[in-house]
C-alpha cells in the first residue's frame, strides 16, 4: 500500500462526510475549503483557480467523487513529496470532518473512548482496511487488532462475547464499518473492567507499531564513543533507523543509526560489569549496547535483523508486508474451501452414482426373484404338462420315450440357466462388495492426499525460508570475503608507501648527519678563529688605549719604544688654569668614550666577520 492509497482512505472520509444529503455529491464551495485544508497539511502550493477552470463545466450543481478524483489526482496528490508534510495532521483534519457527522457518543458515559484514542483507532482500522470503498475491514482483520490491543493491556483476548457480533450474515458478507467497530469498542465488550489509562497507553502503543512502524521500543544501556561510558537510553526501532533519547518522552534526541544492507548485529559476552550485551555494526562504527535480560537481548537482536532484511528486501514497513501475507493467507484458504467444496460435491456425485448402482442392484435382485417365481411357475406348469403326459401316454409308452428323454434334456438346459442367474447373482453380490471397498479406499486416500498436501505445502515454506536463509549468509558472507580482501589490499599498499617514506627519510637523516658534521667542523674553526680574533682585540685595543691617553703638562714626550717618562707639574692656585683642567679632563674621558665605541664597532665588525667565515687572522 503506497502513500497515495493511504491519503485516499482518509480523503474518502472527508468527502463522504462533506455529503449531508447522501446523494454522492458536494458542492464546489466545500471542496474549495477541502482542497485548501489539504494543500495547507500536504505543504503544497494552493491554486484556487486551477478547482474553478477543471470544474468549469459542472456550474450547475454539486460534483460527485468521481468529478473530483482527477483533480485530486493532479493538481494535489501529484505535488506531494514524501516527508515533507506530517501524515498524523492530515489524518487529524479527514478525522476532525468526519467524526462530526459520524460519530456520535453519549460523552457521559464511562465507557466511551476518549477523543484521542477514537482517532488512533479510525487510523488503525483505514491502515488495516480492505483497498475498496466504501472501506471495511474483515473480521480476520479485527481479531487481530483485538488481540494486539489485548495483548498490549497483559489481558487475554475472549471471542465468546464477540462471536455474536462476527457471525452477522451482514458482517460475514460486506465487512465492518469503522463506525460499528467504535461502536463495539465503546460498548465495553473488550475494555470491560479495564482502567482508561491502561486502554489509552495500550491503543497508543498498538498505533505507534503499526501505524508509526515501531519494531520495538524500551530501555538499553549504550556505552558512549568518546567517553567510553555507560547511559541508559530510550531506543526506538523503525525498519529505516535506531534512534535513541534521554528518556521515553522521546524529547530530546541523543542519536539515529540509518540501517542498511551493510549493518549486522552480533552476541557480545559480559565485560566491564554488564551483562546481556549486543553491538549493532555499521560502516564507520560500532555501537555496543547492553538489555535487562537475555530475554529482551533476543527480542531486540531479533529485530533489528527484522529491520535490516526489509530494508534489504526494499519494504518500509513490516505491518504492511504482514498485512499482505495475512491477506494471502485467507485468499489461499478460501481457495483451499472451494477446493474442498469442489471435492465434497465430487464425493457427493461419487455417493450419488453409488446409490444409484445399489438401487440398479436392488433391481436386478427383484428381477432375480421375478424370473425366479416365473423359473417355479414353469416349473409348476411343465409338472402339471408331465403329469397329464404320463397319464395320457401310459399306454404309448415306448412310443413317449423319446418325448421323455427330450424332455429330460429341457429340463438340464432349465437347470443350468438357473445356475447361470445364481452365479450371475452371486458376482454381483461380489461386486457391489468391491465398489464399496474401492470407495472407502478412495475416500481415504483423497484424505490421505489432502494431509500428505497441507504437508507438503509446509515443508517447502520452511524449505522457502531456509533458502532465503541460506542465501542471506552466503551474501554476507562474500561481502566479508570482499572486504577483508579490499583491506588486506589497502593495508599492503599503506606499508608499500610507508616503507617507501622511511627510506626517504633515512637518506635524509644522512644527509643531515653529514651536513651537521660539516657545520660541526666550520664551528670549531671559527671558534679557534674567534679566540684568535679576541685576543687580537684585547691587544689592539690596550694599544689603542695606550696611544689615545692625553699628554698633560710637565709629561715628557715618548721616546723610541712603547714606553712614555711622565713628570708631574706642581699644581698652581690659578682658577683659570683650574676650569682648563676641568676641561681637559672631560674631553679626554669624551675621546676616551670615543675610543671605546670604535674599538667596540671594530669588535662588532670583526665578530661578524668571524660569524661569516670570513676574518683575517693577523
Amino acid at each position: 500500500m503506497d502513500l497515495r492509497s493511504e491519503l485516499l482512505k482518509s480523503i474518502w472520509y472527508g468527502f463522504t462526510a462533506l455529503d449531508l444529503e447522501k446523494s454522492g455529491k458536494v458542492s464546489k464551495s466545500q471542496l474549495k475549503v477541502l482542497s485548501h485544508n489539504l494543500c495547507t497539511v500536504l505543504c503544497i502550493p494552493h491554486d484556487p483557480v486551477a478547482l474553478e477552470e477543471h470544474f468549469r463545466d459542472d456550474d450547475d450543481g454539486p460534483v460527485s467523487s468521481q468529478g473530483y478524483m482527477p483533480y485530486l489526482n493532479k493538481y494535489i496528490l501529484d505535488k506531494v513529496v514524501e516527508g515533507s508534510f506530517i501524515k498524523e495532521n492530515v489524518d487529524e483534519l479527514c478525522w476532525t470532518l468526519t467524526a462530526k457527522k459520524n460519530y456520535q457518543t453519549d460523552k457521559n458515559s464511562s465507557t466511551v473512548l476518549p477523543e484521542r484514542d477514537a482517532f488512533r483507532l479510525w487510523c488503525l482500522f483505514n491502515f488495516l482496511s480492505e483497498d475498496k470503498y466504501p472501506l471495511v475491514m474483515v473480521p480476520d482483520e479485527v481479531e487481530y487488532l483485538l488481540k494486539k490491543i489485548c495483548m498490549a493491556m497483559s489481558i487475554e483476548f475472549n471471542c465468546v462475547e464477540l462471536e455474536d457480533f462476527f457471525s452477522q450474515e451482514s458482517v460475514q458478507q460486506s465487512g465492518i464499518t469503522v463506525w460499528m467497530f467504535l461502536e463495539m469498542m465503546n460498548s465495553g465488550k473488550v475494555t470491560r473492567g479495564i482502567d482508561g489509562s491502561i486502554i489509552s497507553m495500550a491503543i497508543e502503543e498498538v498505533y505507534r507499531e503499526i501505524v508509526g512502524d515501531v519494531l520495538k521500543e524500551g530501555y538499553l544501556w549504550k556505552k558512549g564513543q568518546l567517553r567510553r561510558n555507560w547511559k541508559e537510553r530510550w531506543f526506538t526501532l523503525k525498519p529505516s533507523n535506531l534512534s535513541y533519547y534521554t528518556g521515553e518522552d522521546r524529547k530530546e534526541c541523543q542519536g539515529n543509526i540509518a540501517l542498511d544492507e551493510n549493518c549486522c548485529v552480533e552476541v557480545l559476552p559480559d565485560r566491564d560489569g554488564k551483562r546481556c550485551m549486543f553491538c549493532l555494526k555499521t560502516l564507520s562504527k560500532t555501537y555496543e549496547m547492553s538489555a535487562s535480560d537475555t530475554k529482551q537481548r533476543q527480542e531486540w537482536t531479533t529485530a533489528i535483523q527484522t529491520a535490516i532484511r526489509l530494508h534489504v528486501e526494499g519494504k518500509k514497513s513490516l505491518h504492511k508486508d504482514l498485512k499482505f501475507k495475512r491477506r494471502e493467507q485467507r485468499e489461499l484458504r478460501e481457495k483451499r474451501r472451494q477446493a474442498k467444496e469442489e471435492e465434497l460435491q465430487r464425493l457427493r456425485a461419487l455417493q450419488e452414482e453409488r446409490e444409484r448402482k445399489l438401487a440398479e442392484l436392488e433391481l436386478l435382485k427383484e428381477a432375480q426373484k421375478q424370473a425366479q417365481a416365473l423359473l417355479e411357475q414353469d416349473e409348476q406348469r411343465r409338472r402339471q404338462q408331465h403329469e397329464q403326459l404320463q397319464r395320457a401316454l401310459e399306454i404309448q409308452l415306448r412310443e413317449a420315450e423319446e418325448a421323455r428323454v427330450s424332455m429330460q434334456a429341457e429340463m438340464a438346459l432349465k437347470e443350468e440357466e438357473a445356475e447361470r442367474q445364481r452365479k450371475r447373482i452371486q458376482e454381483l453380490e461380489e461386486m457391489q462388495k468391491r465398489l464399496e471397498e474401492a470407495l472407502q479406499q478412495e475416500i481415504k486416500a483423497r484424505l490421505d492426499e489432502e494431509a500428505f498436501r497441507y504437508a507438503q505445502a509446509g515443508l517447502l515454506a520452511e524449505e522457502e525460508e531456509k533458502m532465503k536463509a541460506l542465501m542471506t549468509l552466503q551474501e554476507e558472507q562474500e561481502e566479508y570475503i570482499l572486504k577483508t580482501q579490499r583491506e588486506k589490499q589497502e593495508l599492503k599498499q599503506e606499508m608499500e608507501a610507508k616503507s617507501r617514506s622511511l627510506d626517504e627519510a633515512q637518506r635524509q637523516l644522512e644527509e643531515v648527519r653529514a651536513t651537521r658534521h660539516r657545520v660541526d667542523q666550520d664551528v670549531v674553526a671559527a671558534q679557534r678563529k674567534l679566540r684568535q680574533a679576541s685576543t687580537n682585540v684585547k691587544h689592539w685595543n690596550v694599544q689603542m688605549n695606550r696611544l689615545m691617553r692625553p699628554i698633560g703638562p710637565g709629561e715628557k714626550r715618548p721616546s723610541l719604544g712603547s714606553s712614555f717618562s711622565t713628570f708631574q707639574i706642581p699644581a698652581q692656585r690659578d682658577p683659570g688654569l683650574r676650569l682648563r683642567r676641568r676641561s681637559g679632563s672631560g674631553d679626554r674621558e669624551e675621546s676616551k668614550e670615543n675610543v671605546d665605541n670604535r674599538a667596540g664597532c671594530d669588535l662588532d665588525k670583526r665578530h661578524s666577520h668571524a660569524s661569516n667565515g670570513d676574518m683575517d687572522i693577523p
